[in-house]
């Protein structure tokens, strides 16, 4: 197999996407993570561009224990007319503590002129200047020539040069840029084989999403002989992000035979996506390929019946090799294959002829007729079946709520929510506010069940979406409200359905801390068998 060089961005190009922003503390959770995920390279930040990347390096340096990755700090050229020993973006490279360091400078003839307002030659001194500096004192040096693939195809000499440049003060890698990200595969591709043929074994990619196409760019740069790719691990970045290296390590290692991570650490894929989504506040596409929550999702009754003859039939890979799962969605399309094959995950043991088989089909086509939908909403569809079998206790009962909705002088809109639980024999009623009635209503029901189930504490909602079922009865219409929380480690969505978008929220609500509490308990179960078990 051959060795490819993984080199993380999300914590630097990540953190330049739209909504992202990333505390210190976050930045060294990701970093452990990316280490846990087998990432051999992980650039974490510009330590002369603000104070939180030089705090950064500076705990990283006693509080990080990597055993696959490094660290790299990431900063550019010299400034025009400045001496090297003299600028302090190179000197802050240097305090950084970091072992690496990504250089980037203008790869294109037009870029120095038109937004560098350098000539040629000041960029091609720049250049070699900051990367030797760094190199004679002992930091591997990597040079990334931005916008390298629009210089080439303006000027191609002038692009090698700069490649030339960084080579001969000493780069380890030179990293192709396709800044812009308007590059289609064939020119990365036949660019890329060029740039490797004048300098063997040192070329890198770096490749941006804005045709779509930054993943395929990628893998068209191996295929030329890129031996180092650069990437964010969920595709965050600048305008349309960068390429998405979960996709690209999975595509690469599994399909095309390259070593890009430990054979034990690619499992880890799924779960290291979502941790990253969940601190940065984003909310991974179900669709993203392999780490998504619909990446092995089957709905359709032939597709479902395929799966469960040969996963072959209609997956790909083996979702267990990305540390992702198998879901049999449900909905009136399915077939009793996909509800058996569904209910067995909740209630081992029945066979297609059991009568439970019938009253739960029932069950769920008069739901979805009234509204629900549970393709997406697996969590209330568990609820459905525990409740239905009676198998389930209820572990609270909302007794009764209140809303207020309020409107200041300043048009500041504001919701307050009493609520009152029982559990047992035991009450609680609490209230609190929020910014609107559902927010207002979410915060008093857990502030009530906390005094209950501590646990909940880790509990919050990642994802509000509201249907409107019938348009034609305008204000009276049935709503249909999916939440979807995660706790840190799991994500789930349950749904509510009313023509009152709060007793829906309050369902789904609701539904969405039972089904916590229930799984909390029989996870508390097997781990207690286990032990007696020993």
């Amino acid at each position: 197999m051959k060795k490819l060089e993984i080199f993380d961005s999300t914590l630097r190009d990540g953190a330049q996407g739209e909504g992202v922003s990333f505390s210190v503390e976050d930045k060294l959770r990701i970093a452990g993570a990316l280490d846990r995920a087998g990432v051999g390279l992980i650039e974490a930040g510009n330590p002369f561009s603000n104070p939180k990347d030089a705090e950064f390096f500076r705990r990283a340096n006693t509080e990080l224990c990597l055993k696959h990755a490094r660290l790299v700090a990431f900063g550019s050229t010299r400034r025009r007319g400045v001496n090297v020993r003299e600028d302090q973006n190179c000197a802050a490279l240097l305090a950084s503590g970091a072992p690496c360091a990504a250089v980037f400078g203008k790869g294109s003839a037009w870029q120095v002129r038109e937004v560098l307002c350098a000539t040629p030659e000041e960029n091609l001194e720049m250049i070699f200047d900051t990367v030797r500096w760094l190199t004679d004192a002992g930091m591997e040096t990597f040079f990334d020539a931005e916008h390298f693939f629009d210089g080439y195809k303006d000027n191609a000499e002038y692009a090698m040069r700069t490649l030339r440049a960084a080579a001969e003060a000493g780069a380890r890698r030179l990293v192709l840029c396709d800044t812009n990200g308007g590059c289609f595969p064939d020119e990365i591709e036949r660019i890329t084989a060029e740039a490797n043929r004048l300098f063997p074994g040192m070329i890198g990619i770096h490749c941006h999403n804005d045709t779509g196409c930054a993943v395929a760019n990628t893998i068209a740069a191996v295929r030329a002989g890129a031996c180092h790719v650069q990437g964010a691990y969920t595709g965050l970045g600048e305008r349309c992000g960068n390429t998405n290296l979960s996709t690209v390590i999975a595509d690469l290692q599994l399909k095309l035979g390259y070593d890009c991570v430990p054979e034990d650490c690619i499992s880890r894929m799924t779960g290291t996506a979502r941790m990253i989504s969940e601190i940065a506040n984003v909310s991974l596409p179900h669709t993203m390929p392999y780490v998504g929550k619909s990446a092995f999702a089957h709905k359709g009754g032939m597709h479902v019946d395929g799966v469960k003859k040969n996963t072959a039939a209609f997956e790909h890979v083996d979702p267990s090799l990305v540390g992702n799962q198998r879901h049999i969605l449900l909905s009136e399309v399915s077939g009793r294959s996909a509800m058996i094959g569904k209910i067995g995950e909740v209630i081992p043991g029945l066979s297609k002829r059991s009568p439970e088989l019938d009253l739960l089909l029932g069950k769920l086509k008069e739901l979805e007729y009234a509204g629900y939908q549970f393709e997406a909403a697996t969590a209330s569809f568990e609820m459905v079946v525990l409740k239905e079998l009676g198998r389930f206790q209820p572990f609270f009962t909302v007794e009764l709520f209140r809303i207020i909705g309020e409107q200041d002088s300043a048009n500041r809109h504001m919701a307050s929510a009493m609520v009152k639980v029982r559990v047992g024999d035991r009450y609680e009623i609490t209230a609190d506010e929020g910014d609107g009635p559902v927010h207002a209503l979410d915060r008093a029901l857990r502030k009530a069940l906390e005094v209950f189930y501590p646990a909940l504490s880790g509990v919050h909602l990642i994802d509000y979406k509201v249907r409107v079922m019938d348009t034609g009865r305008a204000t009276a219409a049935l709503v249909r409200v999916l939440i979807e929380s995660s706790d840190g480690e799991s994500v789930w969505t349950t749904v509510g359905v009313s023509t009152d978008i709060i007793n829906a929220s309050l369902h789904a609500l609701a539904d969405s801390i039972e089904y916590k509490l229930y799984r909390d308990q029989v996870g508390a179960s097997k781990k207690q068998g286990d032990g007696c078990g020993g």
